[in-house]
């Protein structure tokens, strides 16, 4: 497909799943290095804006970044997610973590402090290094070989602090670590406490610094248990009525309900909900490594189009400065008129205003720099840009398709992912259509008389009732017709157009799980045929 392609393949088999990431992975380091970083470097796009990637920046496993105010329990949601304790794990109802925390796979349990750790070129935190010592001194990863690691990383960050505390008291700029940090991740994860819903200026700012990123952002309201379902309704409420002001986008955030420990509920009326928001959560996180090639993917092509915005900016700016006097008076004059350029770039190049990076914190950055220094504009640098966005993103979305498709699924194992599919604990197990799914004795049994009276009201002939006598009875649930179609077309086990009582009665049955709020299955369980008709009827697979 692409030469470069085949040289990173380097006659490998296409099939085989660690190579065929290892392509990808390959063919994304190859696009950014020739298209991509010669832009950056012409106009000092890592000055402004983000370092420039690394090798591990496109190898490094699926990261998971937890942010919270402190005592929201992201050090005991990693806890729970593990199943164990990691180097450096402090938890407690005061702010405990003091630091960023990444939790990684490794052979042998330790942990590795910062300094040592921004200069692994394994790993991808090489460019925190600019954040120096005070940040650097409150930086670790944690490895320890569990199976989780194996498919994800997870960041710990420390808990929100309200005041001075925050701004001043850390000695780094917290939320451009956090910045940094969303930039690489594919997940973030915003946790509350069911008890203390305020979103401080500080936690506030925080989120802002996730612009961007708004497409990895996850909610979860934990310690759900500790309230009751009137109290729960608004706590609920009052998180999506804080997040609306904070996070100004016209879509509402996804928000996962539960008490994410090991520990027995305390209030056991939402269990249900739990287990299933729970699961949600679950899916969302194990769906991570399969779609890695993807976002990674995507951040390339945010940053291809910040990196050429950025180069329209720069250039422009070196093209208004005069060549001999006033250059400090017009240097002024073009920061303070920025957001005019902004809107002048806009109509030249047809550029998206959502492209342009944020006008006050530009104009500060401006501040420090000699414009006459700029370069003007290359239109090569941009042509290749332009090149790779319209047709080798592409291709390479292709090859990515065709890549998952011939991998088997990667899903997160171990720690609290397989308890939640082992054995008769798993959602769904013994509710609704599987209900009775271990048990000798028909399931629709149990009921039978009472459905029984109603099928001898409904006129039978040699023992079966007609079509338009079962629509009588059938049309009072209220379900849509579409519903009840399907009804009877999974209880008519014979396909004679006719029901007899065992029928009936199964049909009722799949009309009281529709109504407790269950799915019906698309064909019928062993389970649930009726036993005059098992001998007729194959299994279902």
């Amino acid at each position: 497909m692409f030469s470069w392609m085949g040289r990173q393949a380097g006659g490998r088999e296409r099939a085989g799943g660690a190579d065929a990431v290892q392509t990808v992975t390959g063919g994304l380091r190859s696009l950014y290095l020739r298209k991509v970083l010669p832009l950056e470097e012409a106009y000092r796009f890592h000055e402004f804006h983000s370092p420039a990637l690394e090798d591990a920046d496109f190898d490094n496993k699926p990261m998971i970044l937890l942010v919270g105010q402190y005592s929201t329990g992201k050090t005991t949601f990693i806890r729970y997610l593990l199943e164990q304790d990691f180097p450096g794990m402090r938890i407690g109802p005061e702010p405990t973590t003091d630091s960023f925390i990444a939790v990684m796979y490794g052979e042998t349990e330790g942990s590795t402090p910062g300094n040592a750790l921004v200069v692994d070129p394994k790993k991808p935190f090489r460019k925190l290094s600019r954040f120096g010592n005070a940040f650097l001194n409150r930086f670790m990863c944690s490895q320890l070989p569990n199976q989780v690691l194996k498919s994800i990383s997870i960041i710990d960050s420390p808990g929100i602090l309200s005041g001075e505390k925050q701004r001043i008291s850390r000695g780094y700029d917290f939320c451009q670590v956090l910045q940094w940090f969303a930039e690489r991740v594919d997940r973030i994860i915003l946790l509350f406490d069911a008890h203390k819903l305020d979103i401080s200026d500080e936690f506030s700012e925080a989120i802002k610094a996730f612009r961007g990123q708004d497409d990895k952002i996850r909610v979860v309201l934990n310690k759900a248990d500790q309230v009751d379902t009137q109290q729960l309704m608004r706590v609920y409420g009052a998180l999506m009525w804080s997040l609306g002001k904070v996070i100004n986008t016209p879509e509402v955030l996804r928000v996962y309900i539960g008490s994410f420990w090991a520990q027995p509920l305390q209030n056991t009326d939402n269990r249900r909900l739990f287990e299933a928001e729970a699961q949600d959560l679950f899916r969302d996180i194990q769906s991570l490594p399969q779609k890695a090639a993807v976002r990674k993917l995507n951040d390339l092509i945010k940053r291809a189009r910040l990196a050429k915005v950025h180069a329209y900016i720069i250039s422009h700016l070196k093209k208004e400065m005069p060549s001999v006097f006033g250059k400090e008076n017009k240097k002024r004059e073009l920061i303070s008129r920025l957001p005019e350029i902004y809107l002048q770039l806009q109509r030249e190049y047809q550029i998206s205003a959502g492209d342009f990076p944020e006008v006050k914190a530009m104009q500060e950055q401006l501040e420090n720099y000699d414009f006459t220094k700029f370069h003007s504009l290359k239109p090569k640098l941009i042509e290749a840009v332009d090149n790779m966005l319209s047709s080798k993103i592409s291709s390479l979305m292709h090859l990515i398709s065709q890549e998952e498709m011939s991998m088997p699924t990667q899903l997160v194992q171990g720690g609290a992912f397989d308890g939640t599919t082992e054995g008769p604990f798993n959602q769904g197990y013994g509710e609704g259509a599987k209900e009775g799914a271990d048990e000798e004795e028909w399931v629709v049994a149990k009921d039978k008389p009472v459905y029984d009276e109603l099928f001898y009201t409904l006129s039978p002939v040699n023992g079966k009732i007609s079509g338009v006598n079962a629509k009588k009875e059938m049309v009072t649930s209220k379900l849509p017709n579409s519903v009840l179609g399907k009804i009877w077309k999974l209880a008519d086990c014979d396909c004679d157009g006719m029901l007899d009582e065992e029928e009936f009665a199964l049909a009722k049955h799949l009309i009281k799980i529709k109504l407790d709020g269950y799915e019906l299955p698309n064909s019928l369980p062993p389970h649930l045929v009726p036993p005059s008709h098992r001998k007729s009827l194959p299994k279902a697979d």
